[in-house]
């Protein structure tokens, strides 16, 4: 199957990097950490992180809340968890899954989380898919993702050079998201660009 052998891949690649995945974020981090913690505030109730890697997220999450974090990466949960432990986290589960295939029932979670998930998720429609039957049907999908640019200039640009960072450590730059999550079956989208066009906070509902 072409989606299996193409998550296979971006698996390895993540595991790979995962040792140095975060000094390779650590100028975007720098910017946008605080944009993560405003994403969080107000989560509430039994939440969904797709693509935990190293845990960037998990220390805004509030303390009532009831959280699953899943990737699909061993050694990028291995990393999340070591910082589960150091930061003494009770509410987290980490759980080895892929968001193309998750293994919860219809209507789970009350909110879905992503930051910077679906550039790299290899089949994108279909993740998106899954994360829409899981969650429950007053819930809503919090994400900071990185798409395409619609600039004349921009778009074609990041076309030019994706091939560099998706051979790197599978990450596209250049994806459809919010039409992909039209595709996928969320029918209110709302969005905030956080840097030009590029890097957008997303709330999708079902």
């Amino acid at each position: 199957m072409k989606g299996g052998l193409q998550t296979e891949k971006v698996r390895k690649r993540y595991s790979r990097i995962a040792g140095l995945y975060d000094l390779i974020e650590a100028p975007m981090e720098r910017a946008f950490a605080g944009r993560r913690q405003e994403l969080l505030a107000g989560v509430a109730g039994r939440v969904l992180e797709v693509g935990v890697g190293t845990g960037k997220n998990l220390t805004y999450y509030p303390a009532e809340t009831e959280v699953t974090a899943i990737d699909f990466s061993p050694k990028m949960l291995e990393r999340a968890g070591r910082k589960i432990e150091r930061e003494g986290l009770s509410n987290v589960e980490l759980r080895e899954m892929d968001a193309q295939q998750l293994d919860f029932c219809d209507n789970s979670f009350d909110t879905i989380v992503s930051t910077c998930v679906f550039c790299s998720v290899p089949l994108p429609v279909q993740g998106l898919r899954e994360l829409r039957r899981v969650l429950k049907p007053e819930g809503r999908m919090l994400m900071i993702e990185h798409v395409r640019s619609k600039k004349l200039l921009a778009g074609p640009l990041m076309d030019l050079i994706n091939p560099l960072p998706l051979y790197l450590y599978g990450a596209n730059i250049n994806r459809h998201t919010l039409e992909n999550l039209r595709t996928a079956g969320f029918t209110r989208i709302e969005e905030e660009n956080l840097w030009g066009d590029i890097v957008k906070r997303i709330v999708a509902r079902p």
